[in-house]
């Protein structure tokens, strides 16, 4: 796997943006391997494909490709926000690769977002467009990337480099143990982990998660039980191996 853009590619487009998304769909076609497979390679999706970039020949997978010169930051600019909203509560909505490249046109980190980490808190709306606008009224969305649980951001090229590609596969593996059936499910199940992530310590209690109690109510106001959803959650998480019991209401973080 080689970390360069093909700059050549770049040369017949104007506009900054088509050359980065060619050079940077080129590159990812050339180099990246299928990490729910295994698949050598990814092939890239025909130009009027409405929802995603690649898909791998072997188990169908689907991966849509974004690119950023520079830190990631804590949203990433997406598309029109009711089409967003949309493909994440179907079937059919892609995982999410996010590359990072320097100034020298280098790839510096690539990660993984699952499909089943996407749920409608992490996309935000944006303001329409204005009424100059040649587009006006449009309203895009923002992906909310700072509030995705650490565990659905899955490593391939960290700190430009190369991570092992069958700790990759085998990882990605592993958090599809997450998948759930609803979108409902999905939310609950991944703003508990997000909580569990917050508390600073690797083993905590019960209560400490309670302490949430208020902002997962907020978060969603027809249940009227969260306490009883909190554990829930808590026993789902513990039966996939993401946190240990301990006993007494006691768990422990797996590493």
């Amino acid at each position: 796997m080689r970390l360069s853009f093909d700059t050549s590619l770049s040369e017949k487009y104007n506009s900054s943006a088509q050359k980065i998304r060619v050079m940077s769909e080129s590159w990812l076609g050339d180099n990246m391997y299928c990490p729910n497979c295994g698949n050598p390679r990814i092939s890239h999706l025909t130009n009027n494909s409405p929802v995603a970039d690649f898909q791998c020949d072997n188990c169908g997978e689907i991966y849509e490709l974004k690119s950023k010169n520079g830190n990631l930051g804590k949203k990433i600019a997406d598309g029109a926000y009711s089409t967003m909203i949309e493909r994440i509560t179907s079937d059919s909505n892609p995982d999410l690769f996010l590359l990072q490249y320097s100034k020298s046109l280098s790839v510096t980190e690539l990660l993984l977002i699952p499909r089943f980490f996407f749920v409608p808190d992490v996309i935000e709306k944006r303001k329409p467009l204005a009424a100059t606008a040649r587009r006006h009224g449009w309203v895009g969305c923002n992906i909310l990337f700072g509030e995705i649980p650490q565990q659905g951001k899955i490593s391939v090229i960290q700190n430009s480099r190369i991570l092992d590609r069958q700790n990759v596969i085998q990882n990605y593996d592993r958090i599809k143990q997450l998948r759930t059936k609803s979108i409902d499910s999905r939310g609950w199940l991944l703003d508990v982990l997000s909580c569990i992530n917050d508390i600073p310590k690797t083993e905590f209690n019960l209560s400490d998660v309670y302490g949430y109690v208020e902002v997962l109510q907020k978060k969603h106001i027809n249940n009227n039980n969260v306490e009883a959803k909190i554990r829930q959650q808590l026993q789902f998480l513990r039966d996939k191996g993401f946190i240990e019991f301990l006993g007494k209401g006691q768990y422990r973080k797996a590493l």
